[in-house]
């Protein structure tokens, strides 16, 4: 442990990215008899481990404690799958089990999944990125009944999985305790989608539902989200870039303010949000313990835009606040006066690329003046190329108010470039009264030779240790 830097821990062996070498799994398993109380083991992303597997499971009997396993990022081959296979026969207390990002297990999934026995206590299983097929789908579902103590579950960007799906869903019911579910890019389809609505149901304990990015659902919504709403316990849902129609929006608006629970909402790249008639955005006001709403690139109105700022009159809780994309937002920051002002908890602002103008900045910069935003830590203001020099200035000249800022974003769009005006003065005396702050983006900002000193050189004259993005 000494030699890989790490401090030793007789329940908790981390060796995630260490550059494990083959000798170094061989020494590792000679050491696992003196570590009877081992409840933890990393080996993630050592892509070395891959085909070395077994010299290290033929000793887990040495270690039947063990409840966390984590192999994601490890190269494993076929072989590994099946010495791995071997040893749930002997590490029958096994809760996690991570094996993401190990792309040649797809195809092979079954000859794990086959040693799986009756009474099994797995609590995690994460397989993502690996490569899945519709075969290792059907593999999976047919273990569901073995392991009926799952609570996380998380399938994403599988895209072959989809095939599957209806088969997976028709076995969910055998996990009644799933809390996290995720299907991110699995190439869902509609029907995958309706297989599923079917299965939600028997999953009273949901807290998340990810099935983000898979565009082929669109438009199943109207006929698969009746159980959507049965989720009482749901806090996040991801519905990012779903493809989502006006149709779905008409059911969406239904279900989605029933879930009474919700914390975590994004609806981002479906540009539906915006265009639909009907009021989702107005009726999040049924969600008062939102947290996080997440609308960028929606495609949203100047009317949307007000339904969504009456709404958060009525969230308290809210702290991150992603309204990117949104072109409308420019010029009617003002919508979001009294929400911003009633925000207390809000920490996450991001208005990248919303055609923002200096009114607008000055508007943030005197809500903070007069005592609001006082909880925010990261601001994006990022490709926002029509605010005037005279903008920049007068915000700049209020930024040292946002005392407990982390993270602000400026950079302009790609395409760009721009002198960076007389603000530049007005920014460096700001940082000075900002001791949080960790990391500035200016981005395709052209600093002078005399601008470029100044900046390089205000970590050390202040003591500080901002990470500068130019």
């Amino acid at each position: 442990m000494e030699k890989l830097g790490k401090k030793p821990n007789s329940k908790n062996l981390d060796l995630s990215n260490c550059a494990l070498s083959a000798a170094d799994v061989t020494e590792l398993a000679s050491l696992l008899p003196f570590l009877p109380e081992l409840e933890e083991l990393s080996l993630s992303w050592n892509g070395c481990v891959g085909g070395t597997l077994k010299a290290l499971t033929v000793h887990l009997h040495h270690v039947n404690l063990l409840k966390v396993l984590r192999l994601n990022n490890c190269r494993l081959t076929a072989e590994d799958v099946i010495s791995l296979g071997e040893a749930f026969e002997i590490v029958s207390q096994l809760e996690e089990l991570d094996l993401s990002w190990n792309s040649n297990i797809g195809g092979k999934l079954s000859l794990l999944t086959k040693k799986l026995q009756e009474g099994c206590k797995l609590k995690c299983l994460k397989i993502t990125d690996c490569n899945l097929t519709a075969k290792d789908g059907e593999s999976l579902a047919e273990i569901l009944n073995v392991i009926p103590n799952l609570e996380v579950l998380d399938l994403s960007i599988n895209k072959n999985i989809g095939c599957s799906m209806k088969v997976i869903a028709q076995d969910l019911k055998n996990v009644p305790g799933l809390k996290e579910l995720n299907l991110h890019m699995c190439g869902l389809k509609q029907d995958s989608l309706q297989g599923l609505d079917t299965a939600l149901q028997h999953l009273a304990e949901l807290r998340k539902l990810d099935i983000s990015c898979n565009r082929e659902i669109g438009g199943g919504f109207k006929d698969s989200a009746a159980h959507l709403a049965s989720l009482k316990n749901l806090e996040v849902l991801d519905l990012h870039q779903c493809c989502v129609s006006e149709e779905d929006m008409t059911v969406l608006s239904q279900v989605i303010p029933l879930l009474s629970s919700l914390q975590d909402l994004n609806l981002s790249s479906n540009k539906n949000v915006g265009l639909s008639s009907d009021p989702l955005l107005g009726r999040l006001r049924f969600l008062p313990k939102l947290r996080s709403v997440t609308i960028s690139n929606c495609g949203l109105g100047e009317e949307s835009l007000s339904s969504l700022a009456e709404a958060a009159l009525h969230l308290p809780e809210l702290e991150i606040l992603d309204l990117s994309w949104n072109k409308c937002v420019g010029g009617n920051l003002k919508l979001l006066l009294g929400a911003l002002k009633l925000a207390t908890e809000i920490q996450v602002l991001r208005l990248s690329s919303c055609n923002l103008v200096a009114e607008d900045l000055a508007l943030l910069t005197s809500l903070r003046q007069d005592g609001h935003l006082a909880r925010l830590q990261k601001l994006d203001l990022s490709y926002n190329n029509n605010i005037s020099d005279e903008g920049w200035t007068v915000f700049c000249q209020g930024l040292g108010a946002f005392k407990e800022l982390l993270e602000l974003d400026v950079s302009l769009r790609p395409s760009s470039c721009r002198d960076c005006g007389p603000w530049f003065r007005e920014l460096l005396a700001a940082l000075t009264q900002l001791p949080d702050l960790a990391e500035l983006g200016m981005q395709r900002w052209a600093l002078s030779e005399s601008q470029r000193k100044q900046m390089e050189g205000f970590n050390h004259d202040n003591k500080r240790n901002i990470r500068f993005d130019c």
